[in-house]
């Protein structure tokens, strides 16, 4: 997608990656960094390179999701900029997180993404979880009812069931 197509809610996975970690309060570019970096607690859902996260960081600001909220010292010297989610930002945050995902290919890093950020924001996500649940049941519904009776062998068919189904597992097993 290119840069002059992209909207203020065609946020990247990064992005909102980046927009809640600073829902719980301000953080610098480097504290964020750190976060989604992989192997890190929200990197090894989703990581960033430090230069990705700066420029996601970026576009928060001009979208008007995020601010400049002062500075704090940094540890080798020199000052860092600590951010601040707007009001606007904590609004979309909350559509976003509260909004079930709608493909099965992204249950993994996106639905994963919004349930970790979730938890560290204290956000109920029971209700959210109903509603992905029926999702998933009617794509599973979908994906039987589009096959012939020789097309449910196959692969791609195959690997989509198995994701519902894992996924639906997965959610019961939240309650």
């Amino acid at each position: 997608m290119s840069r002059s197509t992209r909207t203020a809610n065609d946020l990247l996975l990064g992005e909102w990656a980046c927009l809640g970690l600073l829902y719980s309060g301000p953080s610098h570019g480097f504290a964020i960094a750190a976060r989604l970096k992989p192997g890190s607690d929200i990197g090894r859902i989703w990581s960033l390179t430090r230069p990705l996260t700066y420029r996601a960081l970026e576009q928060l600001q001009i979208h008007g999701y995020v601010e400049e909220s002062g500075e704090e010292a940094g540890l080798a010297g020199g000052n860092r900029t600590l951010l601040t989610m707007t009001k606007p930002g904590r609004a979309i945050f909350r559509t976003w997180i509260n909004t079930p995902v709608v493909h099965l290919r992204d249950m993994r890093s996106e639905l994963l993404l919004k349930l970790v950020l979730a938890d560290e924001c204290g956000i109920d996500m029971s209700a959210m979880l109903k509603t992905q649940r029926k999702n998933i049941k009617t794509l599973q519904r979908n994906i039987d009812n589009s096959l012939d009776g020789d097309s449910k062998n196959d692969t791609v068919h195959t690997w989509r069931r198995e994701v519902a189904e894992a996924t639906l597992r997965f959610i019961d097993a939240l309650k």
